[in-house]
């Protein structure tokens, strides 16, 4: 029997996926209210639309099992409309309608204005930078290109978001003034490849001009960079960094592996000596520089010799910030034609071992901390205690500092100067200094 929906008329955006995608669904929530729809983030509405993962297989399967969630609902009457798009939309469109129809419509990663249509709103070209943000309101994301040029072996991304176009200088500042002017203090650069930024409307790499430009705006306080690639990595970006002290000594660079013949069937233009060059330079450039980065372990043809090198190289290089996946076979990219020979528990097991010594480089330089004092960005309250960032801390995947309440007053969104008292592998502990 059909029940009538809770909530009628609003339009629920439910995102999946890494920050790109959320800036997506924040595109979209901006369109929406600028034509007078009610719209709201991950809660109850009669109208849901699922903004999709398709990167590597346990996104996908999130996204159809989120897909098969509220097609369920929509059958029982709980809600009345389900639309889906994003990435898993853009690449398995005509599976996803012959297996799930009980969807209302698929939209791809650039049929924003189509998907707007049928949810009976105008596609605004005049909107620059009037999103609806999800996150707290003292950062925000700031996405300055789309898709990707690179070749790599493994990545499925290109197939999904199409070739890198980079947004202009003047674009992207005006953003960022609209952003600075709701609150926002943090800017988070994204892209799927910051260091190519530019090479398309400018014909050179323009990165370092537009940070240049985004530190004038008024209000912005940090700006972060996320997914520098390092091939090409254009190294007049270290000088804007360590001159610019609004940028924080902070850089997201994948680099996947360290093996030489993993990183050429992976395609990805670099090798072991080139990659530690790059490294010095980074540490030599911008003293103190905390560097993130990600690996991938179980590549097709990783050997147990790629592997040791591989565990040798995190515990010498001592990553401030490390993530570490297992390799997905994904159909359509340039691996999908290799053997995926390691097995599966030899994947996950070599995860495991690269994230435990860096649970122990972690921990050792997190007691390096206790005494100093660190500029921190309050972000939240959680029970009896606040939660901040360092400059050296992106929100969501890196430490945090926790800051009693009981005794102490902190404003949400503002910086504090907090000394840190005790440590743990990934979380620092402080007390506000008056």
């Amino acid at each position: 029997m059909r029940t009538k929906a809770v909530k009628q008329n609003i339009i629920n955006v439910v995102t999946l996926g890494c920050s790109k995608n959320l800036y997506d669904s924040e595109v979209l929530m901006g369109q929406l209210k600028a034509s007078d729809k009610e719209v709201v983030h991950e809660e109850e509405g009669n109208i849901v639309v699922i903004n999709t993962c398709g990167f590597i297989a346990n996104a996908k399967e999130e996204s159809v099992n989120t897909i098969l969630h509220y097609a369920g609902k929509k059958q029982r009457g709980e809600i009345d409309q389900v639309f889906v798009t994003g990435c898993l939309s853009e690449r398995y469109k005509p599976d996803l309608e012959k297996e799930i129809p009980d969807v209302d419509a698929y939209f791809g990663t650039r049929d924003l204005p189509e998907l707007l249509a049928v949810l009976g709103a105008d596609y605004k070209h005049e909107l620059i930078g009037e999103r609806t943000t999800a996150t707290p309101k003292n950062y925000a994301y700031l996405k300055i290109a789309e898709g990707c040029d690179r070749p790599c072996s493994f990545c499925a991304i290109p197939l999904m978001r199409g070739k890198h176009r980079s947004k202009s200088v003047e674009d992207l500042v005006e953003e960022s003034e609209k952003l600075a002017a709701k609150g926002v203090k943090e800017l988070i650069l994204i892209a799927q490849d910051l260091t190519y930024y530019g090479l398309d409307l400018y014909k050179k790499r323009e990165l370092a001009r537009l940070l240049k430009a985004l530190v004038k705006v008024e209000g912005i306080e940090w700006i972060r960079l996320h997914y520098a690639f390092p091939t090409g990595f254009p190294i007049d970006v270290l000088e804007v960094m360590r001159e610019e002290p609004k940028i924080c000594n902070y850089l997201d660079i994948p680099l996947q592996h360290i093996s030489d013949a993993i990183l050429k069937s992976m395609r990805r233009g670099t090798t072991y000596e080139k990659t530690n060059a790059l490294i010095r330079d980074f540490r030599k450039e911008v003293p103190g520089i905390a560097l993130r980065t990600t690996l991938i372990v179980g590549y097709p043809g990783e050997t147990e010799a790629d592997f040791e090198l591989l565990k040798d190289w995190v515990q010498e290089i001592r990553f401030d910030r490390l993530g570490c996946f297992t390799y997905s076979h994904e159909e359509d990219t340039h691996a999908y034609s290799l053997e995926d020979n390691v097995p599966e528990a030899t994947k996950l097991d070599r995860a495991n071992t690269i994230m435990e010594i860096q649970s122990r480089i972690s921990w050792e330089l997190n007691q390096e901390k206790i005494g100093k004092v660190f500029r921190c960005m309050i972000d939240r309250k959680e029970g009896d205690m606040f939660i901040g960032r360092t400059e050296f801390d992106s929100p969501e995947v890196d430490n945090e500092v926790h800051i009693s309440a009981v005794d102490t007053y902190l404003k949400l969104g503002d910086f504090a100067s907090i000394r840190i008292t005790e440590a743990t592998d990934f979380d620092l502990v402080g007390v506000a200094q008056k």
